[in-house]
């Protein structure tokens, strides 16, 4: 009799056991399922582009003289002015970039227009309105090839290569007896470097900021005007152009990515 109970009470033991197994199996299959959050998304340089920049530059204008045989003209071989004046600079760009994990290649072509001028009056024979010098450059195109670190939205960048300006330089003499004026328009070739950063607001527009560095060839301009053949000859060019500007460009295509 005694085994028979303890039989029994083992039995219901098991039984209990078994139930609360059960329970506790129900228990975890009811507990809900989380979804694993989103890869972050990464931002695309890649694409063509085309927008427009404004800001300021100062152009460094020097100008020498190299011959004079006429007789308005003050100047002889080895004389000469520098000055440097500033205005607005603006104009659009074009370019395409590529990126590759997080470098960023690419091509860019500017054409800007500035309206940085100046005068020299040059008194070395008295006060008066003698030998009145005026330059100015108005417009530049560079082609460069650029190269960057992209951190998503934002790009860090240097740029280098070709740039162009065209410069005028006049002269006119008031001043009896002897009164003349001329001037020449050439264009200057020359090199650019530059350094900017760019930041993507949406996945197609991008802002950012620049400095540019430019320095051309020289060039000679013959300013006698009406004097001719006489000459009034000057060795000339804008040593420098230096330009910081804001830009704002929209890229084709590109989409944000997910990054797994």
């Amino acid at each position: 009799m005694v085994l028979q109970m303890n039989r029994l009470a083992l039995l219901g033991i098991a039984v209990s056991f078994l139930g609360a197994s059960s329970a506790s199996a129900a228990d975890l299959a009811a507990r809900p399922y989380t979804k694993a959050p989103p890869p972050p998304a990464v931002y695309d340089w890649t694409g063509f582009y085309i927008g427009g920049h404004l800001g300021g530059s100062t152009t460094n204008e020097q100008w020498v003289n190299t011959a004079n045989t006429t007789a308005f003209g003050d100047l002889g071989p080895g004389q000469g002015f520098a000055q440097r004046g500033s205005g607005v600079i603006g104009g659009g760009q074009i370019g395409y970039n590529w990126q590759i994990q997080n470098f960023v290649l690419g091509l860019e072509g500017t054409l800007s227009g500035m309206s940085n001028k100046g005068s020299v009056l040059n008194t070395v024979f008295g006060a008066g309105l003698d030998d009145v010098f005026s330059w100015r450059t108005d417009w530049m195109a560079t082609v460069v090839g650029r190269a960057g670190v992209a951190w998503n939205n934002n790009l860090f960048y240097v740029k280098g290569g070709y740039a162009g300006v065209n410069n005028k330089l006049s002269i006119s003499d008031t001043v009896p007896p002897n009164v003349g004026s001329g001037s020449q328009t050439n264009w200057h070739n020359g090199w650019t470097v530059g350094a900017g950063w760019e930041y993507g607001i949406t996945r197609n527009w991008i802002v950012g900021v620049e400095y540019d560095y430019a320095a051309f060839q020289t060039k000679s301009y013959e300013l006698a005007g009406a004097a001719a053949p006489a000459n009034y000859t000057f060795d000339a060019k804008p040593k420098d152009i230096q330009s910081l500007v804001f830009r704002a460009s929209y890229k084709f295509g590109g989409p944000v990515v997910a990054k797994y």
